[in-house]
């Protein structure tokens, strides 16, 4: 399992080399191993943060490892993506007065140490005969087969995707995390004994009713949809941002990018956008917002991240017109914005000023403005709030035994891969007491 930045220096590579052996034992005994460990409460999958720092210090990364996988199935993924400054470093109790320590680093210096051996020590149950069907081979997914699989259950993941992963795999910059780890989680979950089935999708081929047929529980786990249209002239000559990622990882022998390039939005995906761009030979990279820096989804890491890059941001400008010539994007026509009052998102609403419209240069722009609410909720005959699924405490939906997880559930809050992962952790906890108490009476879910 390549762990990134190890004899190659490409600019998409991992942006943080890897721990020496020497780095790790010596940030692993700045631990204080605090009891009730903030850091532990702070992550949305409750790793035990000091107890697997602690095996580090003692020479123990195996051990370190089946600590991180008893609370997180996908560490080595969330060891890269999570937002580790909002999340455990930013409760760690060093943090006010001396360095917090490198919790993220820590554990991916443990999960792929673990990989490199093959010693990942997690083992199913004794088999319990009943079958479950996943739909959606993403973190939520995965999570959720892998906890399902090792108590026992036989487990099936259609996956509408040529691989697995998910955004780990397709959308997440190769910066931040590279194809290969997430598809290396993906092959642990498959050697759990979870079989994943991979161009199969929910209505195509795939029918709900068939499946509940042939398994006990269905989990639709489908995350969200694709990059909502901006409604505007000359909209298609705008390229969509989780393609523009996708090509970055797949594609970047081919992938050229323009001189001056202009990314709508900014959250996470934004930020990766524009990065991508920049370091893959873009002169200019403009990301354009609607609102201040104040609204931004963007995490402040990433924000202060990009303006090292030297990307540069237009708030309050939003975009109208996309100009071309002969096909070819020459600029993009903005109109500027006050901000009113509060709308459903509870931040300020972006009002037009009229007659006061500038152009900024442009010859590629990208659209990274969120993902739409998933498809599947308006196709099935399912509840939903505001277009997600809706779930009770246990993410059973609407429909007897079936349930849902990750982002297409998310209907408040802020969605992330870790909290996706705890997700299907904790749906498949719910399946398992579902699955056990049917047996116990009896009878079929």
């Amino acid at each position: 399992m390549e762990t990134g930045c190890q004899g190659r220096s490409g600019p998409l590579d991992e942006s943080l080399a890897p721990l020496s052996s020497a780095a790790a034992l010596k940030e692993a005994n700045r631990c204080l191993f605090c009891y009730d460990a903030p850091c532990t409460h702070a992550c949305p999958t409750h790793i035990d943060v000091p107890r697997f720092i602690k095996k580090i210090a003692t020479g123990n990364l195996r051990g370190s490892a089946q600590t991180i996988l008893e609370a997180n199935l996908l560490g080595a993924t969330c060891a890269r993506v999570c937002p580790v400054q909002e999340l455990c470093e930013g409760a760690c109790v060093l943090g006010a007065s001396h360095e917090p320590i490198s919790i993220g680093r820590l554990q991916r210096y443990a999960m792929d140490s673990a990989y490199r051996q093959e010693r990942l020590g997690v083992q199913p149950e004794k088999s319990t005969g009943k079958r479950i069907a996943v739909i959606g081979a993403g973190p939520a997914g995965l999570s959720c087969a892998g906890e399902l699989a090792r108590r026992g259950h036989s487990v099936t993941i259609f996956e509408k995707r040529a691989l697995p992963g998910g955004l780990s795999t397709y959308g997440i910059i190769g910066l931040r995390e590279p194809m290969e780890i997430a598809l290396a989680e993906a092959r642990m979950i498959e050697q759990l004994g979870v079989t994943v089935e991979t161009g199969a999708a929910l209505g195509d081929p795939l029918d709900l009713a068939e499946l509940k047929a042939r398994f006990e529980i269905v989990v639709l786990a489908v995350g969200l949809g694709r990059t909502p249209r901006l409604n505007i002239p000359g909209e298609e000559h705008v390229l969509d941002g989780l393609d523009y990622i996708e090509r970055s990882k797949t594609s970047l022998a081919s992938f050229r990018t323009g001189k001056d390039v202009v990314i709508l939005g900014a959250g996470n995906t934004a930020i990766d956008c524009a990065t991508v761009a920049r370091r893959l030979g873009a002169e200019r990279v403009t990301i354009v917002y609607r609102r201040t820096e104040r609204e931004m989804t963007a995490y402040e890491h990433e924000y202060a991240f990009a303006k090292g890059e030297g990307i540069e941001f237009r708030f309050l400008a939003q975009p109208v017109r996309v100009l071309s010539k002969g096909g070819q994007v020459v600029g993009l026509e903005c109109a500027r914005i006050r901000l009113g009052a509060a709308d459903a998102s509870g931040r300020p609403s972006p009002e037009l000023l009229p007659d006061l419209n500038f152009t900024l240069p442009a010859d590629e722009i990208v659209r990274a403005i969120g993902q739409q609410k998933p498809s599947l909720a308006a196709t099935l005959p399912l509840k939903t709030t505001h277009g997600y699924i809706t779930v009770d405490e246990n993410f059973e939906t609407s429909i007897a035994g079936v349930f849902a997880a990750g982002d297409c559930v998310r209907s408040h809050g802020a969605a992330s891969t870790v909290m996706a992962v705890q997700d299907g952790k904790l749906a498949a906890a719910a399946i398992h007491a579902k699955l056990t108490d049917a047996q116990a009476a009896g009878g079929r879910v």
